[in-house]
C-alpha cells in the first residue's frame, strides 16, 4: 500500500532558542521540493514539516538543519514506523493469538506483532507506507475475530522533557568548563595590570583560554558558525565566533611583537555567551512550564475490570468501552462516563476552578482530574490523542508555535540582521583605521564618565575594540524572543485558567474587539427551564396548587413538565397518585389526582373546557409574561386554582460578566432564535445593549456580517462551538464556551473550558495583557539594538561590557514576559457565583 497523502516529520532542535533561529531553520528547509508547510515552536524546540509525496525524508531534513548550524536531537514521524493496537475480545487463548499473528504476518510492511490474551490486545508495528489500522482490522476480522477498537500512535515520539534536561545539563557543563579558567584569567589579570607584571603571563592566559575558546567551551559555537556560513545563513553564533576567535589570535601576536593582549577578552566573551545560553534555557523552561505540567498530569496506569477481576494496565492500553475502577484519591486515567457511584472531582486542571464538582451515573469525567472521595466505575470514552488533555496540550502547542501578525516586523529585521552587523563591524574597523584623529574627541568626551574608555590606546587597538564590541553587542535574540516568550507565558496562564487561545493571531485580533455577540440559550442562560413562581388564586393554598400540578406533570416528559415537578420537589412538595392521564400535545395535560379532575395548560385550552375564575388571574398572568415567563394555568373540577411560571434561568455570573464587558468598552449584542419578548426580558435583566431576536442558526452568519459592516472587523462571538460553528468562523474571533470533556475545543479561535461567561472577560484581559507584553518586548529589543550598535561602533562600549549587555537584553525580554505570570498568579479567576438566581422565559409552547 502506497500512501499519497502528505506526512508530517517533527524535528527536535534544542538550540533553536529564538525566532531568529527559527527563521534560519525555516529558510533552510524551504529550499527542498516537496516541503509544503513548516511550523516552528521555540517553546518545545519542535519543527513540524509537512512533506508531500516524493519530498525529503527525516534524515535529509536533519542533515539540512545541522548544516545550518543547529543540532537535531530527535526525528519522529515521516517514513519511520507506527504502532497500531487492536482490541480483539474473542482472542481468549494462545491458539487464537497464533491465528491472529499468522494472519497479520502475511501483510507487507508488518515488522513486529505482540499479543496479550489477558487484555485482548494486539500491538502491531508497521512501516509508515504499510497497512493502516483499517487494513489490520479487516485482516483480523477476515480470520473470524471481531475487533472492538483500533488505536494508532508513533513508536518514535521523542521524550521532550529528557531532551530538554540533557540540553540544559550540557549547557551547564560547558559553562562550568569555561567559567573556571576564565575566572583564573580574571584573577591573574588584575594584579598583572595594576600592581606587578606576572612572568610568563601571556603564555599562562593563552593556555587557560584555549579550552574556553577552542575546545569544549567554544567548539559547539564555532561548529555552528562554520555550518551556518557554508549553508549561506547567518545565525547568532557567527557573531560570537567573530567576536572571540580574532581577539585570541591577535593576542598571540604578543609573543613576537609587544602589544595589548586581547586573549582575556576572547575568553570572557565566550564565557558570557555560554552563560547567556544557559540562563536563557533556564528562563524559557520556566516560561513554558505550563504545557510541560499538563503533559505530566495524566495517570500512568489504570485499574480496569477484565474477566470479572480488577487488573492494573498502562493507560496507553486502554480502549473505549473499558470499565475503570476509580478509588478515592485516584486520578481519572482517561475521559469517560460514570456508570456507578457518586463523588466529587477536582477539575481544576481543566477549568481553573478549585471547587470540586459532583459526579453521578451518566456524568462525563475528564482524564487527569482527581477523585476526591467516593468509589466510581467509569466507562472509558476517549483514549490516547482523543482525550481532552491531549487536545488541550495540542492546542497550546499550536498556539505557542503560531505567529502574531505584528511579528512580521521582527522577522524582517532579524532576517537581515547578522549580515548588517558584520558590515557595520567591518565599517567601524576601517573608519577607526583611516580616521582615528576625527574619532578620538568622542573618546576624550566618553572617558569623563565611562571608566573603560581609554583615549590613549593605539589606533589598531581602538579599531579592534570597536569592531568586536559591535559584533558582541548586536544580539538579535532579544528581538526573536519578544513574541514567542510572551505567547508561551500567556497561553500557559490561559490553560491553567481554562482559557485556550488557538493562535497568536487570535490574541492580536481579540484585543481590538469592539462588539461582543452572545448566543442566549446555554451562554447567557442555562438552557434548561426551571420553576420560578407559583401564584395561587384567592383562597387556594400554594402547596395544594403545586401538589396537583406536580402530580399530573409527573406523567409527562415535556421540559416544562419536568421543571414543574423538579421545582415542586425542591419546595418539599411530593406528587400524588395519578390516574386517567391525558395529553393534548402542546396545549396541556389532564388527569385525576384522588377524586379531583385536574387540567393544566394555556388559557385557550382552559376556556374551551369552560374553566371558571380565569379572569381573576389575568393581571398576575400579564405581569409574569411581561417578565418573559412561560405561564400555565392549573384548574381542578372546572375551577382555576392558580398559575405556575417556568423560565430558562440565567447563569449566576451572566450579569457580572456583561458588566465586565461594558467596563472593557464592548458593545454587547444578543442574537437568539427566541421571540422578541423573551429575548428582551433577558436583555433588560443582564444589561444587553442590542437584541436581535427570531434569528435562525443559518441567519446568524448574516447577522455577524451585518455587524462587521457596521462596526468594522472587530466582532467576536460567543457560542457553544458546535451549533454556532458557522457564525463562530464568520466572526473575527470565535469563542466556544463549554464545560469539561464535551467542549468542542477545535471549533473556535478561543475556547473557554469553564462554562461561565465571566471567562470571556478573563480571556479578553489575558489577551490584552499578553499582546501588551509582546509590544513592550519588541520596543525594548528594538531600542536596545538601535542604541547599542552606534555606541559600540564609535568606541564607547568595551566588548566585555557589550557581551554582558547582550545577555542581559535577552534575559530582560524573558523576564518581562514572566512578569505576566507573576501578575496573574496573584489574581483569582473572575466570576465567583452570586446568591441570586435571576430567570427568564423557558423554551416551550404551552403559554
Amino acid at each position: 500500500m502506497t500512501d499519497s497523502t502528505p506526512t508530517t516529520i517533527t524535528l527536535t532542535v534544542p538550540g533553536m532558542g529564538s525566532d531568529h533561529c527559527a527563521g534560519i531553520v525555516r529558510k533552510t528547509l524551504e529550499r527542498f521540493d516537496g516541503v509544503a508547510v513548516i511550523q516552528t515552536n521555540i517553546a518545545n524546540h519542535h519543527v513540524s514539516v509537512t512533506i508531500e509525496t516524493g519530498g525529503p525524508d527525516g534524515d535529509t531534513l536533519k542533515e539540512a538543519v545541522e548544516g545550518a548550524g543547529y543540532d537535531v536531537a530527535a526525528v519522529s514521524g515521516g517514513a519511520g514506523k507506527q504502532q497500531v493496537r487492536l482490541t480483539v475480545p474473542g482472542m481468549g487463548s494462545d491458539h487464537c493469538a497464533g491465528i491472529v499473528r499468522t494472519t497479520l504476518e502475511r501483510l507487507e510492511g508488518v515488522s513486529e506483532i505482540e499479543t496479550n490474551i489477558a487484555s485482548h490486545r494486539v500491538s502491531v508495528t508497521v512501516a509508515r507506507d504499510g497497512p493502516d489500522g483499517d487494513d489490520l482490522k479487516r485482516a483480523v476480522e477476515g480470520a473470524g475475530y471481531d475487533v472492538a477498537a483500533v488505536q494508532a500512535d508513533d513508536t518514535e515520539e521523542a521524550d521532550d522533557a529528557e531532551i530538554e534536561e540533557a540540553y540544559l545539563a550540557q549547557a551547564r557543563k560547558r559553562l562550568i568548563i569555561a567559567a573556571v579558567p576564565t575566572t583564573l584569567i580574571m584573577l591573574l589579570m588584575m594584579p598583572h595590570m595594576f600592581w606587578q607584571p606576572i612572568p610568563g603571563y601571556l603564555a599562562i592566559i593563552a593556555l587557560l583560554a584555549f579550552p574556553v575558546v577552542f575546545l569544549y567551551g567554544g567548539i559547539a559555537t564555532h561548529k555552528s558558525t562554520w555550518r551556518s556560513l557554508k549553508n549561506g545563513t547567518f545565525n547568532m553564533d557567527v557573531l560570537i565566533s567573530m567576536g572571540s576567535l580574532p581577539p585570541y589570535l591577535i593576542g598571540l601576536v604578543g609573543f613576537v611583537y609587544p602589544m595589548t593582549s586581547f586573549i582575556e577578552m576572547a575568553a570572557t566573551i565566550m564565557t558570557f555567551h555560554l552563560l547567556g545560553r544557559y540562563l536563557e534555557a533556564l528562563a524559557k523552561g520556566r516560561a513554558s512550564q505550563a504545557i510541560r505540567r499538563l503533559m505530566t498530569l495524566g495517570a500512568k496506569t489504570a485499574r480496569v475490570e477484565r474477566d470479572g477481576e480488577e487488573v492494573e494496565v498502562p493507560v496507553k492500553e486502554l480502549a473505549p468501552g473499558d470499565i475503570m475502577i476509580i478509588r478515592p484519591g485516584d486520578k481519572i486515567p482517561t475521559d469517560g462516563e460514570v456508570v456507578e457511584g457518586e463523588s466529587h472531582l477536582d477539575e481544576s486542571i481543566a477549568t481553573g476552578e478549585s471547587i470540586p464538582v459532583y459526579k453521578s451515573p451518566g456524568d462525563s469525567v475528564i482524564g487527569a482530574t482527581i477523585n476526591k472521595e467516593g468509589r466510581l466505575r467509569v466507562k472509558a470514552t476517549r483514549v490516547g490523542g482523543d482525550t481532552f488533555l491531549s487536545q488541550v496540550v495540542r492546542l497550546i502547542d499550536q498556539a505557542q508555535g503560531s505567529r502574531v501578525p505584528i511579528q512580521e516586523f521582527a522577522d524582517r529585521m532579524t532576517g537581515r540582521f547578522v549580515p548588517a552587523v558584520l558590515a557595520i563591524a567591518l565599517a567601524s574597523l576601517i573608519a577607526w583605521a583611516l580616521f582615528p584623529d576625527a574619532l578620538r574627541p568622542i573618546l576624550d568626551w566618553g572617558a569623563t564618565f565611562l571608566p573603560w574608555v581609554n583615549p590613549e590606546a593605539t589606533t589598531p587597538v581602538l579599531a579592534i575594540l570597536a569592531a568586536i564590541a559591535v559584533l558582541v553587542i548586536a544580539c538579535p535574540c532579544a528581538l526573536g524572543l519578544a513574541t514567542p516568550t510572551a505567547l508561551m507565558v500567556g497561553s500557559g496562564i490561559g490553560a491553567e485558567r481554562g482559557i485556550l487561545i488557538r493562535s497568536g493571531e487570535a490574541i492580536q485580533t481579540f484585543k481590538d474587539v469592539k462588539v461582543m455577540v452572545l448566543d442566549k440559550t446555554g451562554t447567557i442562560t442555562r438552557g434548561e427551564p426551571k420553576l420560578t413562581e407559583a401564584v395561587a388564586a384567592e383562597g387556594v393554598d400554594e402547596n395544594r396548587l403545586l401538589t396537583l400540578a406536580a402530580s399530573v406533570e409527573n406523567a409527562s416528559e415535556h421540559p416544562i413538565a419536568r421543571a414543574i415537578v423538579d421545582g415542586a420537589r425542591e419546595r418539599d412538595v411530593t406528587p400524588g397518585e395519578l390516574s386517567e392521564f391525558r395529553s393534548t400535545g402542546a396545549r396541556g395535560v389532564s388527569g385525576k389526582v384522588g377524586d379531583e379532575a385536574v387540567l393544566i395548560g394555556n388559557r385557550r385550552l382552559l376556556e374551551e373546557e369552560g374553566v371558571a375564575g380565569l379572569e381573576a388571574l389575568d393581571e398576575a398572568m400579564g405581569e409574569l409574561e411581561g417578565k418573559g415567563r412561560t405561564v400555565v394555568i392549573v384548574a381542578a373540577d372546572g375551577q382555576a386554582l392558580g398559575l405556575v411560571a417556568v423560565a430558562d434561568t440565567l447563569k449566576e455570573e451572566s450579569i457580572e460578566a456583561i458588566r465586565g464587558m461594558h467596563e472593557l468598552g464592548l458593545h454587547v449584542v444578543m442574537i437568539t432564535g427566541d421571540n422578541e419578548r423573551a429575548a428582551r426580558a433577558v436583555a433588560d435583566e443582564v444589561g444587553i445593549d442590542e437584541v436581535q431576536a427570531g434569528v435562525l442558526p443559518e441567519g446568524k452568519v448574516d447577522a455577524i456580517r451585518a455587524l462587521q459592516e457596521k462596526h468594522g472587523n472587530h466582532v467576536a462571538m460567543v457560542g457553544d462551538g458546535i451549533n454556532d460553528a458557522a457564525a463562530l468562523k464568520q466572526a473575527n474571533v470565535g469563542i466556544a464556551i463549554g464545560a469539561g470533556a464535551d467542549v468542542a475545543i477545535e471549533a473556535a479561535d478561543v475556547t473557554l473550558v469553564r462554562g461561565e461567561l465571566t471567562a470571556v472577560v478573563d480571556a479578553m484581559h489575558l489577551s490584552r495583557a499578553t499582546f501588551g507584553k509582546i509590544i513592550q518586548n519588541l520596543i525594548w529589543a528594538s531600542a536596545y539594538n538601535v542604541a547599542a550598535i552606534p555606541i559600540a561602533a564609535i568606541g564607547l562600549l568595551h566588548p566585555m561590557i557589550g557581551v554582558i549587555a547582550m545577555t542581559t537584553s535577552s534575559l530582560s525580554v524573558i523576564g518581562n514576559s514572566l512578569l505576566l505570570k507573576r501578575r496573574y498568579a496573584r489574581e483569582q479567576p473572575r466570576g465567583e457565583p452570586s446568591t441570586a438566581t435571576p430567570s427568564v422565559q423557558a423554551k416551550g409552547d404551552r403559554s
